[in-house]
């Protein structure tokens, strides 16, 4: 499959008038439909389609009638700007670049944007701890990165506006951006059970297992049940997160019954996997089959290339800076965006092998 997106000719050009509209090349009024078509040289259906996205993001507004929609930010003025606080889940994942992006497109509009020192997993998952951290940090909303439903949660009752970037926000009314990953874990599973992959194991963080599964997970075992692939403790297991206790329930399930496919959550826990697999001689995709339901730019320098789901990170960032320019305007805004993922399959995905395998 293909790395990446190729976008459609109303994609391109809504982003084309987004990147006008910001600089201010385009002020006032947006021309009309049929004069940018005249103007842009493209069919009037793909100029009407990015004209709606425009809307949808707030970017620009439709008055009724004939008359000419409305530049939004144009006709405000000087955009009302906030304290942004970014609370990470990890100090790896503030180095990610959705992270990155939104930070950049969030001083690029004007707003500060100060990172909390710690991150959720520096603090523990501690709802306490993360609670005396924040309030040593003086903002006025806060994008909180992957975090546990207990965390956001917690964000919601303080009534202080909230971005929530994927993690377990689904049920929180709180803003947020996510990715649609399960049409993506349904179609591996099958393709998983095509190459024969009976023994499926997913790997996958504390935060996402406790108190209860999350959806993912959840959906994950609903895909296995689909093929009917029995299931049980085994295709999530508990584990201490921890090296140690990552060694440990590597250990456990190598020695035991060995799963053929080892689905995991990020790409931190996936490269600690393969070094302790290759230690032991175990090599994906021959002797074990490798995916990680995570992305990093360092899966395009290994080989062979690591399996993994991706998806367009743009829109997320999009939203997140629409929070913020909403909130700092005085509007209440708990809009949720969610992203269609993909698969990529890579070269870490294979057919059972034969015979079973050492330990």
């Amino acid at each position: 499959m293909n790395l990446f997106r190729k976008l459609s000719t109303s994609e391109q050009l809504a982003e084309h008038l987004r990147r006008q509209i910001h600089a201010g090349t385009l002020k006032g009024a947006l021309p009309g439909v049929q004069q940018l078509v005249r103007i842009l040289g493209v069919n009037s259906v793909a100029v009407g389609e990015a004209v709606q996205e425009l809307e949808r993001e707030g970017l620009v507004l439709y008055q009724g009638g004939r008359k000419k929609r409305l530049i939004v930010e144009a006709a405000r003025g000087k955009a009302a700007t906030l304290k942004v606080g970014m609370l990470n889940f990890s100090a790896a994942s503030a180095a990610s670049h959705d992270i990155l992006s939104i930070r950049q497109e969030l001083m690029n509009a004007g707003h500060d944007v100060i990172a909390c020192p710690k991150s959720m997993k520096d603090l523990g998952m501690n709802v306490d701890r993360v609670e005396r951290a924040i309030r040593a940090i003086d903002v006025d909303a806060w994008i909180v990165g992957t975090g546990s439903s207990e965390i956001l949660w917690w964000f919601k009752q303080q009534e202080i506006p909230t971005f929530g970037l994927h993690g377990r926000q689904m049920n929180i009314r709180i803003a947020g951006a996510g990715i649609r990953k399960v049409p993506v874990i349904s179609a591996l599973i099958e393709r998983l059970h095509v190459l024969g992959h009976r023994r499926i194991v997913l790997l996958t963080r504390e935060y996402r297992r406790k108190p209860e599964l999350g959806f993912f997970e959840r959906s994950f075992i609903e895909a296995l049940e689909k093929q009917g692939i029995g299931t049980g403790p085994y295709n999530v297991p508990d584990w201490d997160d921890t090296p140690a206790g990552l060694d440990q329930v590597i250990d456990s399930l190598f020695h035991t019954t060995p799963p053929t496919a080892l689905l995991v959550s990020d790409p931190v826990t996936l490269h600690a996997i393969q070094i302790k697999l290759a230690a032991k001689g175990v090599l994906a995709p021959r002797d074990v089959s490798l995916f990680c339901n995570d992305f990093e730019p360092s899966f395009l320098w290994t080989r062979p290339e690591v399996s993994h789901i991706r998806w367009d990170h743009r829109p997320a960032v999009r939203r997140a800076v629409r929070w913020a320019s909403n909130i700092a305007r005085g509007r209440e805004d708990t809009r949720k965006c969610f992203t269609e993922a993909w698969l990529h399959e890579g070269e870490t995905i294979g057919p059972v092998r034969s015979g079973e395998l050492k330990w």
